[in-house]
């Protein structure tokens, strides 16, 4: 798919995007018998994602991975969703960070400064690539390296990575679909970001091989909310007190990006013990000092 493509289908009207998500629905509903079930967060795109599922197979299951990180109001809202299940990480956060490193700036930059904070004598070209750009072949890259304002992570009095999600997230997941043998239905859209746009591009909403569908793929955040108001749909009340990300509480991803009131300044106004706990317990403090964001 072109990226003018998908412009095009971001600017649809709802109601013909709503017409098109199900017939996605449909097509990976009927390709794997009904052997399908909802990744279901909590947040506002996955609600919207269940309502549209179900609103075509309203028996089919939904899964939520209980990982000790969602906001409170986020767990209470699960509860009121019926025939939905939940999965919880054999590790919880505390160690994985211990073991692994703080998730911060993002995914790709984590994984980038992890292995450069952990040199072997296998990795040394890797290094060389997050380091310089260079690659095994001696050619110089524009991508697998490094941002030059976080080269400075490398050398951070603590551990930096990106498995945080892989181990708390994806091996309960990838464990209960080797259980129940069920496909995923998914919440993603292009627009959260250009990884999940290149994403969208390549596989489009359904993609049988990997037994994923992202029927919202071609929505935009404001489609999402439409969606919830015209049909008065029950969302978390985590939205009302001016949270915009759902995601686990502690996670420092993107937090130097925020514009005004970052999520750990309003964490501390909304959830006190979370932050503290956060902050001074986890010592996100000292993670978020080195990289110069406040909270």
């Amino acid at each position: 798919m072109e990226y003018w493509q998908l412009k095009q289908r971001q600017g649809l009207p709802l109601e013909v995007k709503i017409e098109m998500s199900k017939k996605k629905i449909r097509e990976f509903y009927e390709h794997f018998n009904g052997d399908v079930y909802i990744s279901f967060s909590g947040g506002k795109d996955s609600t919207v994602l269940l309502d549209l599922v179900r609103s075509v197979y309203p028996d089919v299951p939904a899964v939520f991975v209980d990982t000790g990180l969602e906001y409170p109001e986020i767990r209470e809202f699960v509860k009121t969703i019926d025939n939905v299940t939940w999965l919880k990480p054999k590790m919880p956060f505390n160690k994985v960070i211990e073991k692994y490193g703080y998730p911060v700036i993002s995914k790709e930059q984590s994984r980038y400064i992890r292995d450069c904070q952990n040199p072997t004598p296998n990795n040394e070209i890797t290094r060389r690539r997050r380091m310089t750009g260079i690659d095994r072949f001696g050619v110089q890259k524009k991508s697998g390296m490094i941002s030059k304002k976080w080269k400075k992570m490398i050398d951070a009095p603590f551990k930096v990575g990106e498995q945080c999600c892989d181990i708390m997230k994806k091996k309960p997941v990838a464990q209960y679909k080797k259980d129940t043998g069920r496909m995923q239905f998914i919440g993603t859209m292009a627009s959260d970001s250009m990884m999940r746009t290149q994403s969208y591009m390549r596989v489009g909403c359904n993609s049988f091989d990997n037994g994923s569908s992202q029927p919202m793929a071609f929505w935009k955040e404001e489609d999402v909310w439409s969606y919830i108001k015209s049909r008065n749909l029950p969302y978390s009340k985590i939205y009302n007190m001016g949270v915009k990300r759902t995601g686990c509480m502690f996670c420092m991803f993107g937090v130097h990006l925020e514009k005004g009131k970052n999520r750990f300044q309003l964490m501390k106004e909304t959830h006190p013990k979370q932050y503290d706990y956060c902050i001074n317990k986890l010592g996100c403090g000292k993670v978020l000092d080195y990289i110069k964001v406040k909270y």
